[in-house]
């Protein structure tokens, strides 16, 4: 079984926690969001999904926050708190190894697809790893204080602002790292996974040759909602629907993603929201979706499979 995930940070990654006991994890190409990366925050370049869904997979991640490295320190993001400097993204000791590696092979002329399978195989991570695309296409929030880079808007500012769009910058120009398309048409299953539909998945979907790929793909689409009981589970995903005009809902979760998902996976919570995503052209299907535990993320990642098999991609 080939299986393709889309993914963004923390919601993905914990699905993929589950994933990886349904599926042989070299059976798995997880496609991963990029629009949130900094090219250049203290002269480093920075790709937080990219590693968390990685440090995840390694078994190194801080579970508790969803990101980092268990156990790490931050004696470095001291210093540099003495010294004057801002430190409101915070990067311990060894996750900054990760970023000194990423930033010298990049200047070394590398991609970020190499480097990233570098790093992954490094960490003995034994899915496939690819970033949407090679090229920098920052995702950038506009607001009232004028367009902010996604991680300034969510961890500088907290998400305090209210969102007025979203722009990826440059995607237009933007091409799918090499693998990208080819793994979604070679695909047996195509997995969305629970991570912000906007600003998570929405970048991937708009890099050129990505969505069409979705769409002209023969394998069977599963989506999981990351809206649970009219909010999402983690992050402002509300924010960022209500701002491009769709009902935070698995209805509006499915509008966004209607020309190319054959079935969504909705919270038990949401039950009642099957018929409204079914008259979408999709299959609605109920799971307990709350991932507490790594019984309910293989549990969620087994009713995706499944879901899968249930289905054929008819209404494209």
């Amino acid at each position: 079984m080939s299986v393709v995930v889309l993914a963004g940070g923390v919601g993905a990654a914990r699905f993929l926690e589950g994933l990886v006991r349904v599926v042989s994890p070299a059976d798995i190409t997880v496609i991963v969001n990029t629009g949130d990366d900094m090219a250049d925050f203290m002269g480093l370049y920075i790709s937080p999904d990219l590693d968390i869904v990685a440090y995840t997979l390694a078994g190194i991640v801080n579970a508790k926050q969803g990101w980092g490295i268990r156990g790490d320190t931050f004696r470095c993001l001291d210093m540099l708190k003495d010294l004057g400097w801002e430190t409101w993204f915070a990067l311990g000791d060894r996750d900054l190894g990760t970023h000194l590696a990423r930033t010298a092979m990049l200047k070394q002329g590398w991609s970020l697809s190499k480097v990233t399978k570098a790093i992954a195989q490094a960490l003995g991570v034994q899915c496939r790893l690819l970033p949407m695309t090679d090229q920098w296409v920052p995702t950038r929030v506009s607001t009232a204080a004028g367009l902010l880079h996604f991680e300034e808007y969510l961890v500088k500012r907290g998400a305090q602002d209210a969102v007025k769009g979203v722009v990826f910058e440059g995607v237009d120009k933007a091409v799918p790292a090499p693998g990208v398309v080819e793994a979604i048409r070679r695909a047996k299953t195509l997995v969305i996974a629970p991570s912000n539909p906007v600003v998570s998945i929405g970048p991937i979907l708009a890099v050129p040759g990505v969505r069409r790929a979705l769409v002209e793909a023969a394998a069977p689409c599963v989506a999981i909602s990351p809206i649970v009981g009219g909010r999402p589970v983690k992050g402002p995903a509300d924010k960022f629907m209500a701002a491009v005009g769709v009902e935070v809902s698995p209805r509006g979760v499915a509008q966004l993603y209607k020309d190319f998902v054959d079935a969504l996976v909705v919270d038990e919570q949401d039950r009642s929201q099957m018929d409204a995503v079914e008259a979408l052209g999709i299959r609605a299907v109920v799971e307990q979706t709350l991932m507490t535990s790594q019984a309910r993320k293989t549990a969620l990642a087994r009713a995706a499979i499944n879901a899968a098999k249930t289905v054929k991609p008819a209404h494209r």
